[in-house]
């Protein structure tokens, strides 16, 4: 009994099965340090994924409220009456209208994708009369002031469709192009924004 205890307490002794009781073999060593290896490389993957959402974020925001400033501009533009109903379209037919809209020019708003720039003195992006680049406040956080930042790498498209059977309706695809995040894939991308105006305030 004493002699049996011994061989067992004695490293370095196989057991009854014939394995090792001094620890893991050099198969199992593997396996451990694969499953946790693969672990390692998904965590890995949850942090560039997050730093690049967390990156993308602040042009995205931008990309956002441009968007949304064009389009209020436009329903501005209607309810002051500083330009007419028919003067809110496309300077040429844009070809990119949805089916069941058609698109028509001679009106007021730049065709295609261009260079974001200032509304001039008609108070209306994506016009003629647009101004040099549009602008971020800089560190003092006052827009006009000489450390503004601008805008560089963002475009703006406006499409104005005019509804079909509806001649008081049209709709409005507002387009902002803009550069990824600089060393997380920076590909070009896009917001859009899709609303409607009526002629009518």
């Amino acid at each position: 009994m004493t002699h049996m205890a011994d061989r067992l307490l004695r490293p370095g002794t196989t057991n009854d099965t014939g394995r090792s009781a001094a620890g893991f073999s050099l198969v199992e060593v593997v396996v451990a340090m694969s499953i946790l290896l693969v672990g390692l490389f998904g965590l890995a993957q949850v942090f560039y994924v997050g730093l690049n959402i967390a990156s993308a974020s602040t042009p995205n925001l931008i990309a956002r409220e441009k968007a949304r400033e064009a389009i209020e501009s436009v329903h501005t533009a209607r309810d002051t009456h500083t330009i007419l109903w028919a003067q809110i379209r496309n300077d040429a037919a844009p070809d990119d209208c949805p089916p069941g809209t058609t698109g028509v020019g001679d009106g007021e708003f730049l065709n295609g994708e261009n260079q974001m720039q200032a509304p001039g003195p008609d108070g209306l992006v994506s016009t003629g009369d647009d101004t040099g680049h549009e602008s971020l406040p800089g560190p003092d956080s006052q827009l006009g002031t000489a450390d503004d930042v601008p805008l560089v790498g963002y475009t703006r498209q406006i499409s104005i469709c005019d509804v079909d059977g509806n001649a008081d309706l049209r709709q409005i695809v507002v387009t902002i192009g803009y550069d990824g995040a600089k060393g997380f894939g920076s590909r070009r991308r896009e917001y859009r924004l899709v609303t409607f105006i009526s002629r009518f305030s």
